[in-house]
């Protein structure tokens, strides 16, 4: 189970700097997404395919986290336009609870990094749907897609 009683520091959807724990969000419905670094192409198009559909995600609060600086989050959202909560996970102890920091590759070369994944979660705390190993085209389609069957 995932640790919700962490505390990280983060921006709210105004862009001020707080201190979040997940428990603060239980009793409420919330999409939580990790993504490796702000201002890289996928990461942008990401967050922003969030931020258009916000609208449409009404019912739950949209979390993004990454390692990044809370510095690093606050020119992304300004330069963004975003509205909504970016936390800022530079320990990597969220990212390690919900098993995404992970060993990675490339070019030979191996570096622990985010498994860019989006988890569903319930008033309870519980995990209802995540999805792992995320590639960002159409990902927030598929999110909301699955989302409607659960709020009838």
């Amino acid at each position: 189970m995932p640790d919700f009683t962490y505390t990280i520091n983060g921006l709210d959807k105004d862009g001020n700097e707080t201190t979040f724990s997940l428990k603060d969000f239980l009793g409420q419905k919330f999409i939580l997404y990790f993504y490796p670094k702000d201002n890289t192409s996928g990461c942008t198009q990401e967050a922003l395919e969030f931020q258009n559909n916000l609208h449409k995600l009404h019912e739950y609060i949209v979390i993004g986290v990454s390692p990044d600086s809370i510095k690093s989050h606050k020119l992304f959202k300004e330069k963004q336009g975003l509205n909504f909560i970016l936390l800022s996970d530079n320990e990597h102890k969220l990212a390690e609870s919900f098993g995404v920091w992970i060993e990675k590759s490339m070019y030979g070369r191996k570096y622990m990094g985010i498994d860019r994944s989006t988890f569903i979660i319930n008033e309870n705390g519980e995990i209802e749907k995540e999805w792992r190993k995320v590639k960002v085209k159409g990902h927030v389609d598929e999110v909301i897609s699955y989302l409607p069957n659960k709020t009838k």
